[in-house]
């Protein structure tokens, strides 16, 4: 996962000079319209470069634009991740700036425990809590997912068509995604993301996890295939209400393995200005 890929964004932007202040003071989260429109701009003109970029591009148009993305203000949703073989359950409440990638977790158990990634540390407030996750693995990567297609129009990233394939009797579009060398905490991770011929929305992608922390020696995990069960709009953005996970197996979906429900999901516009921050007396995770 890029679970950190743009944390060289992760800026104070309520600190804007008194001429930018009226853009930014009815709310936190929300960023300049120019800052938007340029960094949409951008975006567009790399993903203009490659045929796989453009599907890409047509995708995230399709889910809403990134205008919308980046202008809704921070992203909130309940990620339930249910393993079907007994190993432990993901679930937490969780609060993430699309612009910084800085992210705030309540577990769902019990919402006085919080961890998250503030942009440079992950953490867990109490510091006495126990999580049932790595916090710097977890604390983006439920938001990676969620983010889809938005999150691939970042810089350093690669796009290439791979040929058509029938999933569930519908045609898709296939585009893998790959990353540049020193991006983020496991470049070698890869997606291949289905597009809907018709609608350009996408249907499920397919994955594997890199993470050194799990693998310090190399190598990854198998492949596996995640199915978006629907989708809902939200403030004009369509995002996935949840996923069945299988492993890929022989070019074809193998064992189910996971169940996800995504609910509650809202955007955000009037966060204190330190909701990011890490918690005074928070336990920092150093390792990965």
């Amino acid at each position: 996962m890029k679970y950190f890929l743009l944390t060289i964004l992760s800026i104070v932007l309520v600190s804007c000079s008194s001429n930018n202040q009226k853009e930014t003071e009815e709310s936190y989260n929300l960023v300049p319209a120019r800052w938007v429109d340029q960094r949409v701009n951008q975006a567009k003109e790399r993903t203009s470069l490659t045929p796989g970029g453009q599907l890409i591009w047509e995708s995230i148009k399709a889910h809403g634009g990134l205008n919308k993305w980046f202008g809704n203000g921070a992203l909130s949703f309940h990620f339930d991740y249910q393993p079907l073989d007994g190993k432990v359950r993901r679930n937490s409440f969780q609060t993430i700036n699309q612009w910084s990638v800085q992210s705030v977790h309540e577990l769902a158990s019990n919402r006085s425990v919080s961890f998250g990634w503030d942009g440079s540390e992950a953490w867990v407030y109490p510091d006495t809590a126990e999580v049932p996750v790595n916090v710097r693995f977890w604390s983006n990567t439920p938001f990676y997912f969620v983010g889809l297609p938005f999150v691939l129009a970042d810089e350093g990233i690669n796009y290439e068509i791979l040929p058509s394939d029938t999933l569930d009797s519908k045609t898709y579009d296939l585009v893998k995604v790959t990353y540049s060398g020193g991006l983020g905490d496991a470049p070698d991770d890869f997606y291949v993301i289905y597009i809907d011929q018709q609608t350009k929305l996408m249907g499920a992608l397919r994955y594997i996890v890199s993470y050194p922390g799990f693998f310090p020696d190399g190598g990854h995990s198998p492949e596996k295939i995640m199915k978006i069960n629907s989708l809902s709009t939200i403030d004009g953005i369509q995002l996935p209400t949840g996923y069945e996970t299988y492993w890929w197996t022989n070019d074809s979906t193998g064992e189910h393995i996971t169940h996800i429900d995504v609910s509650e999901i809202s955007f955000k516009k009037g966060l204190p200005e330190d909701f990011f921050d890490k918690p005074e007396g928070a336990r920092v995770q150093e390792s990965m």
